[in-house]
């Protein structure tokens, strides 16, 4: 069986310039990285802003397993399905972290024949939109530091700087340093800490910018520090914002790409969605909506992460209204779930999938609670029986649910059709009242307490000391109104990672808040979760190699 990468390898790729003209892009508007790479220009949003929107289809999953769920390849297969239903679709997908792609989690291009191309690049430095991030966000900590090296004019308490240095590599020996070491000259000596570039601010604000006006905005915006008597310090008052708006003029630019069926693919900003808001960026979802019929985005990891925030963050800033969402699931992780080991899972197991089922379950019902119609998808895998599927899908139906069953890892947009049709009966026969599930007018605990209980199934939350007065400085600064975005682990609906299926009278642990003042949101920590990830014991990385004709191996 060829592997993924086996698979991009063969594959015949069209001039990335043809692919913009089956959608109507003239090449005018794009800006060339090579063959098969593009962003799309300034010019291309003023000329089809006025157009009608498509219908916006968001595709989600159950809480991951070691299982594998496939949410990228369902997505790239339902648009590359769309395209043979002769649809005029465009996927819109996040960017690849080099975190998870040299650590355990594997790349974000999908997966057999439902792939985007060209894989290697965009696994790797791609457009260099992630570069881009991780320098603008450390040219801000180098200028805040700088500040307080020559003089110190805003008073910035070094004991109260919340701006954090990024790196985009799993690094945990990084989450806590001190810096500033050596001589006077070296700068003040104080504690600080990296996080990965997907969970940096500058991430969350290239992804929810409308424009480069707006990007500069938001990044002004930003809260760096606190003074000696409390009040917070921007990057506008050390007059970093064009300097930062500078370095990401171009990565704020959707990048074009294509399937390995040449299907369209804006592949745009990457935050992960289990510490930041999980979704692809506004631009390449707007852009996508006027200039097809169909617009296919995924949020990451599961439902209770990527799907909430995309429905209660994205949606509301953004303006945008889903039509429908494609929940992805598999028998496998159903069965884990139920607790059958890895090594089991090809085994047939009604009863641990009645078990495990109930994951799929709550999934469900938060989704309905936003008032969307849902289409439930099984990735098939060939282990698969027919009593398992017949399960699954008669417990879907009962709960008012459409089902399909999708073969798009093996068959690319022909293991879709089935899922297609589901999707475009779902549009046309059902209408979305979407709405978010709490009002900004709330508190920030009502929200966070809100998320746990309707989202999560939580009894209650406990916060500690020390995030209860982060949340209420956080109103006292004015930005009570903002969104919540929680920081959770994507592996359980609870913050204990453990707790596998659908976890009951538990509480969730919220340990830290901070403002995201240009994104728009306040971050609620819970658990252990980190916003550094470490390396596993055997990292992906030890098994990436190039050749010396210049290919790549062992990049999944």
């Amino acid at each position: 069986m060829k592997t993924d990468i086996q698979i991009a390898q063969e594959a015949e790729m069209m001039h990335i310039k043809d692919v913009a003209a089956s959608i109507g892009i003239e090449e005018d508007d794009l800006e060339f990285y090579g063959k098969y790479k593009a962003k799309l220009s300034d010019d291309l949003w003023e000329k089809v802003k006025d157009r009608t929107d498509g219908k916006l289809v968001l595709v989600t999953a159950i809480n991951p397993t070691p299982a594998g769920e496939g949410k990228t390849t369902t997505s790239v297969g339902l648009g590359e399905a769309f395209a043979k239903l002769n649809k005029k679709a465009i996927i819109a997908l996040r960017e690849p972290s080099l975190g998870p792609c040299f650590g355990i989690k594997g790349g974000a291009a999908g997966g057999g024949y439902a792939q985007v191309v060209p894989m290697e690049d965009l696994n790797l430095h791609f457009t260099g939109d992630f570069h881009a991030i991780t320098s603008a966000n450390n040219l801000l900590a180098a200028m805040l530091d700088n500040h307080i090296q020559q003089g110190n004019a805003l008073q910035i308490d070094p004991r109260q700087v919340v701006w954090k240095r990024c790196l985009d590599m799993n690094d945990r020996v990084l989450r806590n340093t001190v810096v500033g070491l050596g001589n006077k000259m070296d700068g003040m000596v104080r504690e600080d800490h990296f996080v990965i570039t997907v969970a940096s601010e500058i991430m969350a604000i290239l992804c929810l910018a409308n424009d480069l006006a707006d990007l500069k905005k938001r990044l002004g915006k930003i809260v760096v520090a606190y003074n000696f008597a409390g009040a917070p310090v921007t990057a506008d008052e050390l007059q970093a914002t064009g300097a930062m708006a500078a370095l990401l003029k171009d990565a704020i630019k959707p990048n074009l790409i294509q399937t390995l069926e040449h299907t369209p693919a804006l592949v745009h900003g990457g935050p992960f969605a289990n510490i930041a808001h999980g979704c692809n960026s506004v631009r390449a979802t707007k852009t996508a909506l006027k200039i097809s019929d169909i617009t296919i985005t995924e949020a990451g990891f599961g439902a209770d992460l990527g799907a909430e925030k995309f429905l209660d963050i994205k949606c509301r800033m953004a303006d945008l209204k889903p039509d429908a969402v494609v929940l992805v699931a598999t028998v496998r992780a159903l069965k884990y779930n139920g607790g059958v080991a890895k090594k089991d899972l090809a085994n047939e197991n009604l009863d641990a999938l009645a078990k495990g089922i109930a994951n799929l379950e709550k999934h469900i019902e938060n989704i309905q609670k936003f008032d969307v119609p849902i289409v439930v998808t099984l990735n098939s895998f060939v282990t698969d029986t027919d009593a398992e599927n017949a399960y699954i899908r008669k417990f879907c139906e009962d709960r008012g649910c459409e089902f399909a069953l999708s073969e798009v890892w093996e068959k690319g947009g022909d293991g879709g059709i089935e899922l297609a049709k589901k999707v475009l009966m779902t549009l046309q026969t059902m209408e979305s009242h979407y709405h978010p599930l709490y009002e900004s007018s709330l508190s920030l605990k009502e929200k966070i307490e809100t998320i746990s209980r309707e989202i999560y199934g939580a009894r209650g939350v406990v916060y500690e000391k020390a995030a209860e007065k982060q949340l209420a400085k956080i109103e006292e600064m004015g930005f009570g109104d903002f969104p919540v975005c929680m920081a959770k682990n994507q592996y359980s609906l609870s913050d204990d990672a453990a707790l596998l299926g659908r976890p009951e009278n538990f509480d969730i642990h919220i340990r830290e808040a901070y403002v995201s003042a240009g994104a728009g949101f306040v971050v609620a920590l819970t658990g252990a979760v980190m916003t550094m990830p470490g390396l596993p014991k055997v990292p992906a990385a030890n098994g990436i190699d190039v050749t010396d004709n210049g290919t790549i191996t062992g990049l999944f």
